[in-house]
């Protein structure tokens, strides 16, 4: 009876498992975590900074990547200044990243303002959640 050879699957490179996935799949993964924001405020807190490192990091590992940061406000003020604050959101982050090498080329802005809220519900905490940058790739 003849036995026949094992053919070795070559292991991919992470380089290439990488490319194979859609947008939205890497999107879903959540390699890039949110932020928050305190109320009426665009300054990055502290406790943020770990994550915006982390974001930074993959981004680093990633140099094809292009993200989005969309800037996000809760549901109190008017339209047209929760635009301008939910910008002012998304460039402070893209500015924390650009310190951390990250290529300002890689990374557009956007505002949302209040139009996307994460959660309904008008407490705090929801608040918090929804004041906040998103992070989403773009291109690979």
């Amino acid at each position: 009876e003849e036995v026949k050879p094992k053919v070795e699957k070559p292991q991919l490179t992470e380089e290439e498992i990488f490319q194979r996935k859609t947008l939205e799949e890497l999107n879903r993964q959540g390699h890039l975590k949110r932020i928050n924001f305190e109320f009426d405020k665009y300054v990055i807190m502290d406790e943020m900074k770990p994550i915006l490192q982390s974001n930074a990091d993959w981004l680093l590992k990633h140099p094809t990547v292009e993200i989005s940061i969309g800037g996000h406000c809760d549901e109190r003020g008017t339209e047209e200044y929760n635009m301008a604050l939910g910008e002012k959101r998304a460039s402070a982050a893209k500015s924390y990243l650009v310190n951390l090498g990250v290529p300002a080329e890689k990374i557009r802005i956007v505002s949302y303002g209040k139009t996307q809220p994460l959660v309904k519900g008008v407490d705090e905490e929801s608040h918090f959640k929804n004041r906040r940058d998103e992070f989403i790739i773009i291109k690979k």
